[in-house]
């Protein structure tokens, strides 16, 4: 599914809880084992950071990294420029 950035986070730190995680589910990994599976393709550095449930959020260059639950399939971009503080993030 599409990745994206919100423009309210800032570096390392996520801005997006309550109603906003539910309509924009944080991309999280149960470890940091998990990040291995990043394509290698991937230009930038790909890391984590713990949200405040305690949950590990993948983030891209430092930005915390979500989903739009209105994305249907695999390359929708439904939610690219909502609210002008969404984007699609480009590996």
């Amino acid at each position: 599914m599409t990745l994206y950035k919100y423009t309210k986070d800032t570096n390392n730190v996520s801005n997006c809880t309550g109603q906003c995680a539910v309509m924009w589910p944080p991309y999280t990994v149960a470890d940091q084992s998990n990040l291995s599976n990043v394509k290698p393709d991937v230009k930038g550095s790909v890391g984590t950071i713990t949200r405040a449930d305690g949950t590990l959020q993948v983030t891209y260059n430092g930005m915390p990294l979500y989903f739009y639950n209105k994305d249907a399939k695999p390359g929708d971009t439904t939610g690219q420029g909502v609210g002008g503080v969404w984007f699609v993030v480009a590996p």
